[in-house]
């Protein structure tokens, strides 16, 4: 059983985001012998290599066939099987779109899509492995379910709550690695339900995913300049924790922050709240503007993108003095 102690924290740091899932589905898998893997090849890169060689017989490995990963995953999810199936979040939500969009957004099959190296995790590979759209194709397709985990130890608590939700999820893993630790400690993780890690007054910044880490050090910046900051974990992004952004909505301003497009991402989706709202405070959309990055180590492409601590900390400011 998975204990999470302050020292086994700091062990799943380690892991990476991969790391953790392997680790999470391994742990499944001893306690349910309903679970299964689907792979299109990528066993390793997903972290499954333990869950393959303790279960062999419960991994399809089906080549690079994303699509036909999917349709596999769907047929054992109809037989009563408790299905994870993983791919890069590239080709997981674009290559497989329509197979997803079928089984899983019009039959609600309820399999667990896994989309690894999601934003600038692989970046050295060039735009064509970047998954900077993949929150907008899914949030688009109806019943689909989107969790994006901040660090390893909330990559883990979601994969476990995936395996007991009966509806298709789809769970998007990128951040570093070695991952930076958010939760020093354990916590309870509710599918839906965004986690507020410090309180303040004058700015609301909801973050997701592996930038929820420099969203919390742009916070203690903005914070020594007399600032009051909230900064909130918005680890589902669909659905949407509408009320949890409506007690946001009392800062004078909101700040969206994802390793995504700007376009259709987070900040889409709180667009899309605030508009219904008679008054609402300023939004600011943090994240990657409308192009193809080139091919760079993360940490560059971050700051590029206006996503490292530093120009996180500066648009905000700026923004805020706009404002004020």
């Amino acid at each position: 059983m998975l204990e999470f102690s302050e020292l086994n924290i700091k062990k799943l740091a380690r892991l990476g985001s991969r790391g953790a899932f392997g680790l999470a589905l391994l742990e499944l898998g001893h306690n349910n012998s309903n679970i299964l893997a689907v792979v299109p090849d990528i066993a390793t890169l997903s972290g499954l290599d333990r869950f393959k060689n303790t279960y062999p017989d419960r991994l399809y490995n089906l080549g690079i066939a994303e699509q036909n990963a999917i349709g596999v995953a769907a047929g054992l999810s109809k037989e009563g099987f408790n299905v994870f199936t993983t791919s890069y979040a590239v080709f997981a939500s674009f290559r497989s779109a329509d197979q997803i969009r079928v089984n899983m957004g019009y039959m609600k099959l309820p399999i667990k899509l896994v989309g690894i190296c999601a934003g600038y995790n692989v970046s050295f590979l060039g735009a064509t492995h970047m998954a900077l759209e993949d929150i907008a194709v899914m949030r688009s397709i109806p019943n689909i379910t989107i969790v994006s985990p901040s660090d390893n130890l909330s990559v883990i608590k979601a994969t476990i709550a995936a395996a007991k939700y009966d509806m298709p999820i789809y769970i998007r893993l990128g951040g570093a690695s070695p991952d930076p630790i958010i939760y020093k400690s354990d916590f309870n993780f509710e599918i839906g339900k965004a986690i507020e890690l410090k309180s303040g007054s004058d700015i609301s910044i909801i973050a997701t995913g592996g930038v929820v880490y420099n969203a919390l050090k742009a916070s203690e910046l903005l914070e020594d300049n007399g600032i009051s900051v909230s900064v909130i974990d918005m680890h589902t992004i669909k659905p949407l924790d509408v009320e949890t952004i409506n007690k946001a909505c009392n800062a004078k301003m909101i700040v969206s922050i994802e390793e995504h497009s700007k376009i259709g991402g987070l900040g889409g989706a709180i667009a899309e709240v605030l508009s219904a709202k008679a008054t609402k405070p300023p939004l600011l959309i943090v994240g990657t503007d409308d192009y193809y990055p080139h091919a760079a180590s993360r940490d560059d492409l971050l700051d590029s993108s206006g996503l490292s601590v530093e120009k996180i900390y500066y648009k905000i400011l700026e923004f805020y003095k706009e404002i004020k």
